[in-house]
């Protein structure tokens, strides 16, 4: 029963629409599971308990003035009929629900072999009852009509920290609920409330309505609960109680919404007819000049065009990540097809990076404002950025500027100067060796080192390190590095704007 909430369920309650006749209940059971099995659902059956020699007080037995206590004697079951209606909710494929109103209901719903124990609105505080429901290793349902958000917390603190299997509906205690009181956006206030109990949606609006359950599934509802019965010449429908026919519309509708809303919390991919009217949008790559097997394909290689044909390297398979190389010699203004070409992805290798300066930050205990920009510098190409390269975090670039410089674990930065600013070194975390204009020296957290302008500079760490650059403006540039290389590769650096929450 772990996983009895995270797919759709739908709650039919009988409560009281058996009438006290026991056939009468048969006949209900049988009639909706006639129409449940209609529809691709778990269908709960709900009934409720009440021990009325204990729950009515002595001077109020045989009031018929009082509405619930005329309502509740009236219909009254033996302990052999109750039985018998378990047995048949059994019997015609439903989980079996109930809700105890008292104590020593919750010892009967134990004996009756009941799956779900449901705690009504009006019990949501009733502590007495919930200390007595907690101690039943059975999965619960709560609704919350009239509950205020302390009362809610307490409730879902209450059986978090009993490490209970359950579940919260949204509910209106009005019989029946008109429309403008029906309130769904409270979906959505116990969905971001409460992130890890599923929510579910108990109705008691105008059977005939189905609008109500569309929108409950579309706001992420998992269970559906709602009054039904069966009218005859004897036992009348209330106002709130679906009869079979409109309790098989409202499964539809809520089918259709379903289907409509799909998967839930992970991003569907695209039907293939979907993906072939994308990709003939799509411009394709072509090249601009013959190449051969083996060359690298650059920017000033190719040009995007359309039509796209069968495996063509598209405009959005190329990017600063991707490297594309020609596995045979290709004509100018031939297509590149995957068939023709091999792609090195390296979108992983700076993830790596991102989650090693990560690593590092942490160790350190730096802490990093969620607004820095990430900047890893891969002088020589991301495949050797373990060997030469760092990670530069901008904290903020005005008259002054402030980076925080990480320099992962066998990192080393060439040589270069600066002839605008000037910068101050602080050690944070780890051990750095820096050589200024030649001279090399190891420093450890706290050592403060200025470089002036003009002065060459190169810094590397065995086993990692972290420091601030602090320094008059950061200009482009305005770096010089004495490998003339390094200047010639345009795609020595990869910026990066929402690093910190990956992963």
């Amino acid at each position: 029963m772990k996983d009895l909430f995270h797919a759709p369920l739908f709650v039919l309650e009988m409560a009281n629409n058996h009438m006290g006749d026991v056939e009468h209940g048969l006949r209900v059971i049988r009639e909706f599971a006639a129409i449940c099995r209609e529809f691709p659902f778990r269908c709960a059956f709900k009934m409720q308990y009440r021990h009325l020699d204990s729950l009515i007080h002595p001077d109020f037995v045989g009031r018929n003035d009082i509405k619930y206590i005329k309502r509740f004697s009236e219909t009254r079951l033996s302990r052999d009929d109750t039985r018998r209606l378990v047995a048949e909710i059994k019997a015609q494929g439903f989980l079996a629900m109930c809700t105890p109103f008292d104590n020593a209901s919750v010892e009967t719903i134990l004996e009756d072999g009941f799956d779900i124990l449901k705690i009504a609105s009006c019990s949501f505080t009733d502590w007495p009852l919930w200390e007595r429901v907690v101690q039943a290793d059975l999965p619960i349902i709560a609704s919350t009509a009239g509950a205020a958000l302390a009362d809610m917390d307490k409730v879902v603190t209450f059986l978090s920290n009993r490490k209970k299997t359950f579940a919260v509906m949204h509910c209106v205690g009005e019989y029946p609920t008109p429309l403008e009181t029906l309130q769904l956006n409270q979906i959505d206030l116990l969905k971001a409330r409460y992130p890890q109990v599923p929510i579910g949606y108990s109705t008691h609006e105008d059977p005939h309505l189905t609008l109500p359950v569309v929108a409950a599934v579309a706001k992420g509802a998992m269970i559906f609960e709602k009054h039904v019965g069966v009218a005859t010449d004897v036992y009348p429908l209330n106002a709130y109680s679906g009869s079979p026919a409109q309790i098989q519309a409202w499964l539809q509708a809520a089918q259709t919404a379903l289907t409509l809303c799909g998967v839930t919390g992970e991003r569907t991919p695209p039907t293939p007819a979907e993906a072939a009217s994308l990709f003939s949008l799509r411009r394709g790559v072509f090249l601009r000049h013959a190449v051969h097997a083996g060359d690298r394909l650059t920017d000033q290689d190719v040009f995007f065009a359309i039509p796209t044909q069968d495996g063509h390297v598209t405009a959005n398979d190329w990017s600063k990540y991707h490297h594309y190389f020609a596995t045979e010699d290709l004509p100018a203004g031939a297509p590149l097809l995957t068939s023709a070409s091999r792609c090195l992805d390296t979108r992983d290798t700076v993830w790596n990076v991102v989650r090693q300066v990560k690593d590092l930050l942490k160790r350190g205990n730096i802490v990093v404002p969620g607004c820095a920009q990430l900047e890893i510098s891969h002088h020589y190409g991301l495949d050797r950025v373990h060997e030469v390269g760092i990670t530069m975090i901008t904290v903020v670039n005005r008259e002054y500027c402030k980076k925080l410089i990480v320099v992962l674990p066998g990192q080393s930065h060439p040589p270069q100067y600066h002839k605008q600013k000037e910068e101050t070194f602080h050690v944070l975390h780890g051990s750095l060796h820096l050589t200024l204009d030649g001279d090399s020296q190891s420093y450890g957290p706290g050592a403060v080192i200025v470089v002036g302008r003009g002065v060459v500079h190169s810094f590397d760490s065995r086993d990692g390190a972290v420091f601030e650059e602090i320094s008059s403006t950061h200009q482009a540039g305005d770096s010089f590095y004495l490998d003339p290389k390094i200047a010639e590769n345009p795609q020595r650096k990869t910026f990066l704007n929402y690093w910190l929450d990956h992963a």
